[in-house]
C-alpha cells in the first residue's frame, strides 16, 4: 500500500529538520540507524494516532548540488538564488505531496521568502492535472514562549489560513497540528489484488531511466497496454516476459512539461518515493559518467526503508573509457557508496546500445523469486545456533544475548522471528553477523532481511 506523503517546505533555519526529527521520532524503530548506513535521512515514516504517513524534508534534499556547486555561492536569505531554490521546493511539493507543512519562524516574523512560497502555493491551487490540491498547514515554529505566541497573528497575512504555533524543539503545539494534518490525509487503500510483478525504474535525472524503459519494452513482444498509474503523473506499463505478467513503474515521466523549472529535477527523490513503495523490485539506474552521487544514495535509502528488493544498473557503460581493471574498480566504488544495500546485484549496461539489456529482466525476476523464498524452521535454527556457538554475542552489563528459537514468519520481504532472553542485549553489529550467516545458507539475492527479536515468555 502507498502511504500519504507530507512535505516540509520553508526557507532555511526555520526548523524543518527539527520538526522532521520530532515527527519521525514518533516511531523510533523506523528512524533507528540501520547497520552499515551512513547516509543522511531526508525521508522517514511517521505515525500519529494510528495514521501512518511519509514525511519529506525538502530543505535537506541534495543541498550539495545547490549551495556548493562550482562557481556558486552558498544560499543566503533574501538572495535571488535562495528564492529560486524555495520556489523549486514548493513546486515539487505541490505536484507530489498529499499535504504540505509550510514552516515559518515566529522569532523572525513574516519574511519575503515566506511570502514567495505562500504565493506559489496559492497560484497553483487549481493546477495539478485534475488531482485534488494538497492541503497546506501554516506552521509557525519557535513559538516556545507566550510573547512569541502573541506574534503569531501577523502570519495571517500570508493567506494560508489559521497558523499553528508550535515548538519543534520542545514539542509544544505539535499535537493540535498533527490532529489537523492526519484528518486531511487521504486514507490508505487496500493492497491490490493485481498479481503482476511490479518493477520500478528509479534514479536521479538523466541517468537513462526513459531509455531503459523504451529498451525493455522494445525487446518484448506481448505488451498489453499503457495504463494510468496510481501515482500522479507516473505511467505504469503492463507487459509480459516469458509468460510472467509484469508492471513497469516508470518514475522518469512524472515531470510535467512546461510546468516545472528545470532545477526541480534535483528533487526527484520526492517523486521516486511513491513509485518505490508500490513496487516489488526496484531497478536503481546509476549514471556511469557521474558515479554514485548523494542523490543515488538517497534513493537507495528509500528502497531500504521501504524493504524493497533492488538491482543496481550502471548505465551509459558504453561511454566510459575502460581497461581490464575498470569494471572491478567501479564495482568497488559502487559497493562502498551503497554498502547498506550490498546484497543488491550489480549490472553494467547501456540502454543506448542495448549492452546487457537482455539480462535486466531475468535478473529482476530472479530477485523477486528470492524475495518470496522461505526457509524451513529447522534450517533457520540450525544456521543461527551454529552462528551463536561459533561466535557468541558480546556481553553487555554482564549479560549475554541468548537465542532459543527462530522461525520465518513471512516473505516479501523475508522476516525472521527470533525468541531471545532480552532483545535489548542485541547489538546491531551482531544482528548483521546473524544476517550474513543466513545469507551464507541462502543468499536472498537483492532482498533485505528483517530480523525481529522477541523475549521468550
Amino acid at each position: 500500500m502507498t502511504k500519504p506523503i507530507v512535505a516540509l517546505v520553508g526557507r532555511p533555519n526555520v526548523g524543518k529538520s527539527t520538526l522532521f526529527n520530532r515527527l519521525a521520532g514518533e516511531r523510533l524503530a523506523v528512524v533507528d540507524d540501520v547497520p552499515g548506513t551512513t547516509r543522511d535521512r531526508i525521508a522517514a515514516e511517521a505515525d500519529w494516532n494510528g495514521v501512518v504517513f511519509n514525511i519529506i524534508d525538502t530543505g535537506g534534499i541534495d543541498p550539495s548540488e545547490t549551495s556548493s556547486a562550482p562557481g556558486k555561492q552558498p544560499l543566503s536569505v533574501g538572495s535571488a538564488d535562495f528564492i529560486s531554490e524555495i520556489r523549486i521546493q514548493a513546486e515539487i511539493a505541490i505536484q507530489q505531496a498529499d499535504a504540505i507543512l509550510l514552516i515559518t519562524d515566529a522569532n523572525a516574523g513574516v519574511t519575503p521568502a515566506d511570502q514567495e512560497v505562500a504565493q506559489i502555493l496559492r497560484r497553483n491551487q487549481s493546477d495539478r492535472d485534475g488531482q485534488p490540491w494538497p492541503p497546506v498547514f501554516l506552521v509557525v515554529n519557535k513559538a516556545d514562549s507566550a510573547a512569541r505566541r502573541e506574534l503569531v497573528y501577523q502570519f495571517y497575512e500570508l493567506g494560508m489560513g489559521e497558523p499553528y504555533p508550535i515548538s519543534a524543539l520542545h514539542g509544544t503545539g505539535t499535537g493540535d497540528m498533527l490532529d489537523a494534518l492526519v484528518a486531511a490525509l487521504p486514507s490508505v487503500g487496500e493492497e491490490s489484488d493485481d498479481d503482476n510483478v511490479k518493477i520500478a525504474i528509479a534514479g536521479k535525472p538523466n541517468a537513462g531511466k526513459s531509455s531503459l524503459l523504451n529498451c525493455l519494452l522494445g525487446q518484448e513482444r506481448a505488451i498489453v497496454s499503457p495504463i494510468p498509474g496510481t501515482t500522479r503523473d507516473a505511467v505504469d506499463t503492463e507487459m509480459e516476459y516469458e509468460g510472467i505478467p509484469i508492471t513497469l513503474i516508470d518514475t522518469a515521466g512524472i515531470r510535467r512539461r512546461g510546468k516545472i523549472e528545470p532545477g526541480v529535477e534535483k528533487y526527484s527523490v520526492l517523486r521516486s518515493l511513491a513509485a518505490i513503495e508500490r513496487s516489488d523490485v526496484v531497478l536503481l539506474v546509476v549514471d556511469a559518467q557521474s558515479g554514485i552521487t548523494s542523490q543515488d544514495t538517497h534513493i537507495a535509502g528509500f528502497i531500504l526503508d521501504a524493504w524493497k528488493s533492488a538491482v543496481v544498473l550502471v548505465n551509459k557503460w558504453d561511454v566510459v573509457e575502460k581497461d581490464s581493471f575498470t569494471m572491478d574498480a567501479y564495482s568497488r566504488h559502487v559497493r562502498d557508496a551503497l554498502k547498506f544495500i550490498d546484497y543488491a546485484p550489480l549490472l553494467f549496461i547501456s540502454a543506448k546500445t542495448g549492452q546487457r539489456i537482455d539480462r535486466v529482466m531475468p535478473l529482476a525476476l530472479q530477485v523477486q523469486e528470492e524475495r518470496l523464498a522461505r526457509l524451513t524452521t529447522s534450517q533457520i535454527n540450525q544456521v543461527l545456533h551454529q552462528a551463536q556457538d561459533t561466535h557468541p554475542a558480546p556481553s553487555r552489563a554482564g549479560r549475554q544475548l541468548k537465542m532459543y528459537y527462530s522461525t520465518q514468519v513471512r516473505s516479501d520481504p523475508p522476516t525472521f522471528l527470533i525468541y531471545v532472553n532480552d532483545p535489548e542485549l542485541a547489538h546491531f553489529s551482531y544482528l548483521r553477523y546473524l544476517e550474513n550467516r543466513l545469507r551464507e545458507h541462502y543468499p536472498f539475492i537483492g532482498t533485505p532481511i528483517r530480523l525481529v527479536l522477541r523475549p521468550r515468555k
